[in-house]
């Protein structure tokens, strides 16, 4: 299990509004001080927090906003969406271009049929994808309230 601390933002029925904050990692990196991501983030361009819907079955009504929490999803959701978003479009990119080499086909249309097999892939992603979007593998999980160990500063902080 991936496991994620947030914020509560709002709750709406059985339904959590959590925002989470993105770590980056160009405080660990040695290249900080050369890089265009660095900068962008030093910059506030980098987005740094997401808000995540959290539908949990038990009773949330003791949750409030502002209350810290962690909610995780598991890793075999995050394998399944890595295939799905990256592997099938790769895969439709090469089955048109040997579909095509195979055939006999002048070059420029063996790179039309890789192009085209490339959006045939992302058809196929956007057609799983709402297929598998009320699927609860893919949906996190609240897994309750977030407990800092003595010493641990959270990270979240509120806007004012």
């Amino acid at each position: 299990m991936i496991e994620e601390r947030g914020r509560v933002l709002s709750v709406e029925g059985n339904c959590l509004w959590i925002e989470t904050v993105r770590r980056s990692a160009c405080d660990s990196c040695q290249a900080r001080n050369g890089c265009g991501q660095s900068v962008l983030q030093r910059l506030g361009l980098g987005a740094r927090q997401g808000a995540i819907r959290v539908v949990d079955e038990a009773p949330i009504s003791h949750y409030r906003a502002g209350d810290e929490v962690v909610i995780g999803i598991e890793e075999n959701a995050v394998v399944r969406g890595s295939v799905l978003v990256y592997l099938v479009p790769l895969l439709g990119l090469f089955a048109g271009a040997l579909l095509a080499q195979s055939s006999g086909a002048a070059e420029p249309w063996i790179v039309f049929a890789a192009v085209s097999g490339l959006g045939a892939g992302f058809a196929v992603t956007g057609w799983l994808a709402r297929r598998t979007q009320g699927d609860p593998a893919f949906v996190p999980r609240l897994l309750g309230r977030a407990v800092d160990a003595p010493g641990v500063v959270s990270e979240i902080r509120v806007k004012e």
